[in-house]
């Protein structure tokens, strides 16, 4: 039966009138400990406890001491502070009720007290602090703490082995027990609290990498880490969404995945392409028209806003936006109200808004052809996508989706990219951003019979560009003809893990002549090796 709150004041007074009655430590212990508790106002809860445990070792002499900590959400008890115990050993120390005699007190509410430990089963030594002579050196005491009737933790010491009773040492640690229960308490709570939020953001990092795989716009860089965490940031609002970049980065990629990541994912996403609409018809397909508005509209025609209701809509190139045309635009952006052609019926849709531009519409603002309070309106929230030559470390990465992409769509081998190939790839400017890339990596895999991509594979202006490394070779005909097979050779080898055999068979040639062409420009398997761990990490 646990102890009532009465019992533990009679426990505590009782403690006291035999410790008055004799010149010992305990006194002098009880009364440090309150000077600790009286300015532990502001201190830190580990703080006071570690300042506890240091005054019982000076005053009582114990080897080791812990205060643990019940956990109500995960159900563990865990030390909070010790003394005498390294990390790792405070680390392992954790039970769950009933486990253990730490386990036991929780559960009970009863000290325990093992004069030696070493003739105790329950003792588990779980933190490793003891070694097998000292458990037979060890006495063990462990009290509960309490709020109430309710065990929130326990006070565990070791002492030096002694046939004497440990009756006062077990009441003294209770006196402890209730003289701390408050810093135990506010400890309890903080510790929930913590795991409650732990809990809360494991759960949404696993939302966040679940959302991450839905996404289109690939990339690791340093760039794309910033513009991923921007687009979880505004994706789940209404707010309108401005993406700025050169051509060929991406833009409609990046305006598809913030729909996908957004509460409209299953609701249309339309896009619509400014700059390829006839000025003339742009009104008309933005907003639809009215049966008889005009010559050939011989029915009622839904816009694009219209048909975007609920989701979003993608207004690529809006620079090229008509200045007679950017009024209405406004006003769907302010109010999402419009009329069709030849309407007079005001409609009203729930469209998200996201646009995009290669130009400078400040520049344009300036220049009198875009309105300025559109400007505003639509730089809510601009993202800024940066050119493929600034994330250099998406490179490989976007050239190896594309390669398995062609791959698969051409009917034709895995591909992999020699190093020479990777290097210029890598070391290329890439004036037409992504789409340039793509284009290249299809060209590349139509023009490979086997699957690997080698420097004349690509494109002249990137030979051109990124020549620097093959002028190098470059002194005979025969030192790059000799180039040529080497790399062809190596990559042979690596892509069948250096076996000759089969390597000859790839190129066409007989074993003898590929053993003597690794002989010659000194393929040894270390050197492949190398070439491979060098193509992998490029």
């Amino acid at each position: 039966m646990e102890d009532s709150p009465s019992e533990d004041s009679h426990c505590i007074a009782k403690s006291l009138k035999i410790s008055l009655g004799q010149p010992s430590d305990e006194l002098r212990l009880l009364y440090e400990i309150s000077l600790i508790l009286c300015e532990a106002k502001h201190a830190r809860v580990e703080s006071v406890f570690k300042a506890l445990l240091e005054k019982m070792a000076a005053c009582i002499g114990i080897k080791r001491g812990a205060i643990s900590i019940l956990n109500r959400i995960t159900g563990e008890i865990d030390i909070a502070e010790a003394y005498g115990l390294d990390n790792e050993q405070l680390k392992k120390g954790c039970y769950l009720p009933g486990e253990g005699i730490t386990g036991r007190v929780v559960n009970t509410g009863n000290p325990i007290a093992v004069p030696c430990i070493a003739d105790e089963p329950l003792f588990l030594n779980r933190t490793g602090a003891r070694d097998i002579n000292e458990l037979q050196e060890t006495s063990f005491i462990c009290v509960p703490i309490r709020d109430g009737i309710e065990v929130i933790g326990t006070i565990s010491i070791d002492l030096p082995y002694t046939s004497d009773t440990l009756e006062n040492t077990v009441r003294l640690l209770t006196i402890i027990a209730v003289s701390i229960n408050q810093f135990v308490l506010s400890y309890q709570i903080s510790l929930e609290e913590f795991n409650e939020l732990k809990e809360e953001n494991n759960q949404l990092q696993i939302k966040l990498q679940e959302q991450c795989r839905k996404l289109t716009s690939i990339g690791k860089s340093e760039g794309m880490r910033r513009i991923h965490n921007q687009m979880l940031m505004v994706c789940n609002t209404k707010a309108t969404v401005l993406l700025l970049g050169e051509t060929g980065v991406g833009k409609g990629r990046f305006a598809n995945d913030i729909h996908i990541l957004s509460t409209r994912t299953k609701k249309p996403f339309v896009k619509v392409n400014c700059a390829a609409i006839p000025e003339n018809l742009i009104e008309s397909i933005l907003f639809g028209h009215e049966k008889g508005a005009f010559t050939g509209a011989v029915q009622q025609q839904k816009g694009y806003f219209e048909q975007a209701d609920g989701g979003t809509i993608f207004l690529d190139e809006i620079g090229e936006l008509p200045l007679i045309l950017q009024a209405k635009f406004l006003r769907v952006l302010q109010e999402r109200t419009f009329e069709r052609v030849g309407g007079a019926e005001t409609l009203c849709v729930d469209v998200r808004i996201i646009a995009a531009t290669n130009c400078d519409l400040k520049e344009l603002v300036d220049q009198g052809t875009f309105r300025q309070d559109l400007y505003y309106r639509l730089s809510i929230f601009p993202l800024h996508i940066p050119p493929l030559r600034d994330r250099k470390t998406d490179i490989m990465l976007l050239a190896d989706v594309f390669a398995r992409r062609f791959a698969e769509e051409y009917g034709k081998p895995p591909a992999s990219f020699s190093v020479t190939a990777t290097k210029m790839l890598n070391n290329y400017s890439w004036p037409g951003n992504i789409r340039e890339l793509e284009n290249t990596v299809e060209r590349a895999i139509i023009m490979s019979p086997d699957g690997g991509i080698h420097r004349y594979h690509l494109p002249e202006e990137i030979q051109r560009e990124t020549g620097g490394m093959v002028a190098k070779r470059i002194g005979s005909l025969q030192e790059v003809l000799d180039s040529v097979e080497k790399e062809m050779i190596a990559d042979a080898m690596n892509k069948n893990g250096g076996n000759m055999s089969e390597a000859a068979k790839v190129l066409g040639i007989t074993e003898r002549i590929m053993g003597l062409r690794v002989t010659k420009y000194h393929l040894n398997k270390k050197h492949l090796k190398q070439d491979k761990l060098k193509q992998k990490i490029m």
